[in-house]
């Protein structure tokens, strides 16, 4: 069912986000469920433009950008291409849950921030070449982060922080040290700048690029003024650095008095978009925000550039991607998008006992109303909140009768329900307002309980979030003829352990230890000591559901190359471990991105045994372990998709009910719209 039309009927949008998980395969299509089946869940909806690639998972990334490609250089440039569009050097997002603080997941990235400097840039160019099968690895030099790619016998350098990389004669791309050997006659000829301080070397070489009308650079190294994206005045497409810089970062060092090192960002995969629906369930994005932000803190802003992008560097930065890829150019009115996650819960015993809530244990949705059963006993009502979307604030609505005999008590976990924070206890009948936002942001996956003791009873019942996303990746449309392509499935979700290593940041993120780990030989900060450590996680997903896959993600920081990690996996409580795999051995540390696929009939948990060998030093500096699961109560029902957009001053809506787990459909705008929203809901 699909309508074209002018009429808009949405309120004001919140922003709020979510979890997800990076490369999981997608299943073949599913037929549609008989209209009496009624699965409270569909998973893995997705809606497509033919106007923006999909970069919603590796595999969608990897359709996208590397298939096709005949050859490794194209795949090299493929990956820096997607990396330098999906991703804006700007002031980077801290989540506080991989090491640094920052957002080392290409997917992730891509899909919820899209902006970040030169260490997340180097990570998620390894990560991503290493996934098609690249030698990939990470170098600190100079004031920059950044990478080269193995193949075809040799090492080739893409910067996708500053937009730039440097073909040699042969055509080939150079690689670190090939740049070096190119820069270092350049400083043998001007031993003023080679002995000269930070400081007078940067004044020296700004003098020496903006000479001769700003063409002085012509006259310095020529691998380095023939790479095809310098623009006439010696500057990068990313805005921000020019010629100068580039002189600077390859000069051999890391800094005074410091080689080069080679240093890996490395990256805790799993992320990847699954947006969920339940019956009263809606995600609304947005191409536009209300000024809100992951590294908004008490007593300060700290926007980032791309929030107004006043300098216009996001706009040069998107103009030059457009250029790459006319095929699918920039439609967004920004980068940062703020959108909503709301869950009007349904007064309805079907939806509710039947999947909707992971517990609803003695209660009755009789009369429109959510009450114990037997109130000699209390009801628990446990509603899970994932989101593909980081959250940066959320409440919650509810119409309550409750007494101090009669309480309702709300509690709240942010560690997959294995401990609960008290929220607020209600004890007189009203209406209420709940704020969360100091409990969820920057969460993705929380879990409410609510206790109803006595007579007590629930009428109403509203969990909005405020989430962030990128406007970059989102479905938009174009001036013309549009083809949408909706789908639903995998029927999977995911169970998530990812957190931050660094106790001290307790205020800011949940911490490993809040997932009940074993450690064994292991200091505070995941740092072995002795000649061997360990830390054994569990992982469940919910009562009904089995595991499907494990996908695990270990990033680990050593200082030989005879420390690594090994990662095992039990399903029998610890009695018996398998491998799951090794990381690679490397100075400077690694990660690898292990999927299980070999998982015992209905088993609902796991213990993940990490594993590290120290003789210099080694430590765990972050991981992530992903355990998907399927549940009779996921399926298929159909989902209404609301576009709204402004078209030559004119507000326009399209509504679209697909009524198939796979569909795709046309949407027509007679001159180029400006987008404003996407919606998905269940259709009932």
């Amino acid at each position: 069912m699909h309508t074209n039309s002018t009429r808009i009927r949405f309120g004001r949008l919140i922003a709020a986000v979510a979890v997800a998980a990076v490369a999981l395969v997608v299943s073949p299509a599913q037929a549609a469920e008989p209209v009496g089946a009624r699965p409270a869940t569909v998973c893995n909806v997705k809606v497509l433009s033919d106007k923006v690639l999909d970069v919603s998972s590796f595999d969608a990334w990897k359709k996208s950008y590397i298939d096709g490609k005949s050859t490794n250089q194209d795949k090299a440039i493929a990956i820096w291409q997607s990396v330098i569009t999906f991703q804006y050097q700007d002031m980077p997002p801290a989540e506080y849950l991989q090491h640094e603080n920052l957002v080392y997941d290409a997917i992730k990235m891509f899909n919820v921030y899209g902006y970040a400097m030169c260490s997340p840039h180097s990570s998620h160019m390894t990560s991503l070449a290493r996934q098609i099968g690249f030698g990939a690895r990470g170098w600190a030099i100079s004031h920059h982060s950044v990478n080269e790619f193995f193949y075809d016998n040799s090492w080739h350098h893409f910067d996708s922080s500053l937009m730039c990389y440097f073909p040699k004669e042969d055509g080939t791309i150079a690689g670190i040290e090939d740049i070096w050997a190119a820069i270092r006659p350049f400083y043998d000829a001007h031993p003023e700048m080679a002995n000269a301080d930070e400081k007078q070397r940067d004044k020296l070489l700004r003098t020496f690029e903006f000479a001769d009308g700003r063409t002085g650079w012509k006259k310095g190294p020529k691998l380095i003024a023939s790479s095809p994206q310098l623009n006439a005045k010696g500057w990068w497409p990313a805005g921000t650095h020019g010629w100068y810089a580039t002189m600077q970062d390859f000069d051999g060092t890391a800094g005074p008095g410091q080689k080069a090192y080679i240093f890996d960002y490395g990256a805790s995969l799993g992320y990847q978009v699954n947006i969920q629906l339940r019956k009263g369930e809606r995600i609304t994005r947005n191409w536009s925000n209300q000024g809100l932000h992951i590294n908004m803190v008490a007593g300060a802003n700290n926007a980032p550039d791309a929030m107004a992008d006043a300098s216009g560097f996001l706009k040069n930065n998107q103009a030059f991607c457009d250029k790459l890829d006319p095929m699918h150019p920039n439609l967004t009115n920004g980068r940062i998008g703020n959108g909503t996650h709301e869950y009007t819960v349904p007064m309805d015993d079907a939806e509710l006992a039947g999947g909707a809530a992971l517990v609803y244990s003695n209660l009755t949705a009789a009369g429109g109303k959510i009450a114990a059963k037997d109130s000699t006993k209390p009801g628990e009502l446990v509603i899970r909140m994932p989101s593909s979307y980081v959250c940066l604030n959320g409440k919650i609505d509810l119409v309550a009768a409750a007494s101090a005999n009669s309480p309702i008590t709300i509690s709240l976990s942010d560690n997959n329900g294995l401990d609960w924070k008290p929220v607020t206890k209600l004890t007189d009948a009203s209406a209420a307002s709940v704020d969360l936002s100091k409990l969820i942001v920057r969460r993705y996956d929380y879990r409410l309980k609510f206790e109803l003791a006595g007579q007590s009873a629930i009428s109403a019942l509203k969990i909005t979030d405020t989430i962030q996303h990128s406007q970059r990746p989102l479905p938009a449309l174009a001036a013309g003829e549009n083809t949408i392509t909706f789908a639903a499935g995998p029927r999977e979700s995911t169970i998530t352990v990812e957190a931050n290593n660094m106790l001290n940041h307790k205020d800011k993120q949940v911490l490993y230890t809040d997932f009940h780990p074993t450690i064994k030989n292991l200091k505070e900060d995941l740092v072995v000591s002795g000649p061997e450590g360990s830390m054994t996680v569990p992982i469940a997903v919910p009562a009904g559901a089995a595991i499907s896959r494990l996908r695990i993600c270990p990033v680990y920081r050593a200082w030989s190359d005879g420390d690594s990690w090994k990662v095992d996996v039990s399903f029998d409580d610890g009695k018996t471990f398998a491998s799951a795999g090794d990381t690679p051995t490397q100075a400077g540390g690694r990660q690898n991105y292990l999927i299980v696929n070999d998982i015992p009939k209905d088993a609902a948990k796991a213990l993940v045994r990490f594993t590290g060998k120290s003789s210099a030093g080694n430590q765990l500096r972050s991981f992530r372990i992903d355990a998907d699961y399927t549940t009779p109560a996921f399926g298929f029902r159909p989902v209404k998709v609301t576009y709204a957009w402004d078209q030559a001053g004119q507000e326009k809506q399209d509504e679209h009910i697909a009524s198939k787990p796979e569909e795709t459909y046309k949407i027509v705008c007679d001159a180029k719209p400006k987008m404003k929203s996407i919606t998905m809901e269940l259709a009932e």
